[in-house]
C-alpha cells in the first residue's frame, strides 16, 4: 500500500468512525452516565468485534481478489457504489434530539457489562461486515501482497475507532452540542456524507 494512497484512506475511513451509529451512541451515553474512563473501557469490546470482524473480512476477500482479476475489479465498482449511496443515505438521515434527562451522571459501572454491551452492539451490526467488505478493497492493489495491505488498513481502522470513541465518549459531558441536538447531528452526517461520496467517486473512476 503506497503512501498516498494510505493517506487517501484515513480520512475516508474516519468518515466512517466518526458515524452516530449505535456504538458511537452507546459510547456517549456511557460518557455521559460512568464518565470517560468506563467509557474507553467499555470501547474495549466494540475494538475486539471489530478485529474480528476485519480478521473475517481479510482472510475470505483475501482469497477470492487473489484469485480472479475480474473478482478484484467487480468488487471495487460495487464497493465504490455502495460507498457513494451510504455518503447519500446519510445526508438523507433524519436526526432528532437525545433525551439526556433520564441519565445519572457517576452511576456505578461494571466493566464487564459495558465491553460486553460494546461488542455485542458491534458484532451483531450487520452493517459493519457490509463497511468492511466494500470499503477496504478500494484500497488494495492487486500487485500487492494482500495479508499486509490489510494489516495497514486494519490497524489504521481500529486507532482510527479509537478516536472516534474517545470523541463520542467525552462528548456525554463536554461536547454534547455535536451529537446531542439534531443541528448538531445533521452536520456530521452530511460531513461524513460528502466524505464518503467523494471517496466512493474518486475511487470508482481511479486505476
Amino acid at each position: 500500500m503506497s503512501f498516498d494512497l494510505w493517506l487517501l484512506f484515513i480520512p475516508a475511513a474516519f468518515a466512517i468512525n466518526i458515524l452516530p451509529g449505535p456504538n458511537n451512541m452507546l459510547a456517549m451515553t456511557n460518557g455521559l452516565r460512568y464518565g470517560l474512563f468506563y467509557a474507553m473501557k467499555g470501547g474495549l469490546g466494540r475494538l475486539f468485534a471489530f478485529v474480528i470482524l476485519i480478521l473475517l473480512t481479510a482472510t475470505g476477500l483475501g482469497a477470492i481478489l487473489a484469485a480472479s482479476a475480474t473478482a478484484f475489479y467487480i468488487l471495487k465498482i460495487v464497493g465504490a457504489v455502495y460507498l457513494v449511496y451510504l455518503g447519500y443515505r446519510l445526508w438523507r438521515t433524519k436526526t432528532e434530539e437525545i433525551d439526556t434527562s433520564a441519565f445519572t451522571v457517576s452511576e456505578k459501572a461494571s466493566t464487564y457489562k459495558i465491553v460486553r454491551q460494546e461488542f455485542l452492539v458491534a458484532i451483531s451490526n450487520p452493517k459493519a461486515i457490509l463497511v468492511f467488505t466494500a470499503f477496504f478493497p478500494q484500497f488494495l492493489v492487486a500487485e500487492s501482497p494482500m495479508l499486509s495491505q490489510f494489516a495497514i488498513m486494519g490497524i489504521t481502522f481500529i486507532v482510527l475507532e479509537v478516536i472516534a470513541l474517545f470523541l463520542y465518549a467525552i462528548s456525554g459531558k463536554q461536547l454534547s452540542f455535536l451529537t446531542r441536538t439534531a443541528r448538531g447531528q445533521k452536520i456530521m452526517n452530511r460531513a461524513s456524507g460528502t466524505l464518503l461520496i467523494g471517496a466512493g467517486g474518486l475511487l470508482a473512476t481511479s486505476s
